[in-house]
């Protein structure tokens, strides 16, 4: 049987831009890592080295480069959609360009210095000659309540050695992503507010279990937000084990830890309408 070439595209990875614009006032800093996927007529460079129809994975990074030059990068969803409709307007031969865009935040110390946040903005154009698609989300959301949290009631079986608790620490990393209705949203005011919501929910959730939580946090995205029709969350587990006081003649009254992060859960759900 011949063989056949299936699903191919390629591009740049981790295309590294930050840019400074100054107003009188104070300075706005971008920092972001791009990656870069093409799809279209590529199957004579795989199947016989014929390069002609290729467009140069270094011109895919200057192009970054120049668009980065041309348009604001907050937020960084229309930047991304310029960068897509590049391609497709360029080269009549690309059917379908996917952006990936991490954003790397930066909170203000004053009005030219800032220090590094740990969570990540996340956003995903896929476009193809029929429309867009757009994508956003969080990822390194890192958060921690001291109660609120428990854990009973699951199954056992001759290897369960893990105690039941009806109060613990939660911590997780939150990655969510959730998909627009449109690419003409107010980017910005829907990531605050998703942002927000996610941590709110988080806070104030009587846990039985990271999935009723997961759950409660996505369900509120989609109830308090129209322009979003789907969000896919995960949560890792982060241990902090109750750490045993007993050898050292003292009672643990569940206030000292360990923090541990492998091995961890990880809890994972895609919420629709």
């Amino acid at each position: 049987m011949p063989t056949k070439l299936k699903d191919i595209d390629y591009g740049k990875s981790r295309v590294r831009v930050a840019k400074i614009n100054r107003h009188p006032d104070r300075h706005e800093f971008s920092d972001l890592t791009v990656d870069l996927r093409l799809q279209g007529s590529f199957e004579e460079c795989y199947l016989a080295g014929d390069n002609s129809l290729i467009v140069p994975t270094d011109t895919m990074k200057n192009t970054v480069y120049t668009i980065a030059a041309d348009v604001d990068l907050d937020p960084v969803e229309p930047f991304a959609l310029k960068l897509a409709e590049h391609f497709l307007t360029t080269h009549s031969h690309v059917k379908a360009a996917t952006i990936h865009v991490a954003e790397h935040r930066w909170s203000r110390v004053d009005p030219h210095a800032f220090e590094q946040g740990q969570s990540l903005r996340l956003a995903e154009v896929e476009m193809t000659r029929d429309g867009a698609t757009v994508h956003a989300g969080l990822d390194h959301l890192v958060l921690l309540k001291t109660t609120k949290s428990a854990f009973e009631g699951y199954l056992k079986d001759r290897y369960t050695t893990l105690p039941e608790t009806s109060d613990r620490i939660f911590a997780t990393s939150v990655r969510a992503v959730w998909r627009y209705t449109s690419a003409t949203v107010d980017f910005n005011a829907s990531m605050e507010r998703c942002r927000r919501t996610l941590i709110d929910v988080f806070a104030a959730h009587n846990s039985r279990a990271v999935q009723e939580t997961l759950y409660a946090m996505g369900d509120r995205v989609l109830q308090s937000q129209s322009e979003i029709d789907e969000i896919r969350l995960t949560l890792p587990n982060k241990h902090y084990l109750p750490v045993n006081l007993k050898p050292l003649g003292l009672e643990n009254r569940n206030e000292i830890f360990l923090p541990t992060d492998e091995p961890h859960g990880v809890i994972e759900a895609c919420l629709t309408r």
